[in-house]
């Protein structure tokens, strides 16, 4: 996959996160990893997030940060 390095680059701040104390921030970056894969795999088979049960939209909005959009 040649867009893998951004799930590394997403594990990567999420682990800066929790080491300095920034749950919520470390919450969301496990959220957009998710998404991110979603995509990436999506994009592979040629689809879109919303052409698998729009798993994109799906999880938590701890602290009402961020915002999820279902079209």
């Amino acid at each position: 996959m040649k867009n893998d390095w951004i799930l590394d680059v997403l594990s990567d701040l999420k682990c800066f996160a929790q080491r300095n104390g920034h749950d919520l921030l470390a919450q969301q970056l496990s959220q957009a990893r998710q998404i991110a894969v979603v995509e990436i795999a999506s994009a592979e088979i040629g689809g879109s997030p919303a052409s698998h049960g729009d798993e994109a939209t799906v999880g938590a909005n701890p602290g009402g940060f961020g915002a999820s959009y279902q079209s």
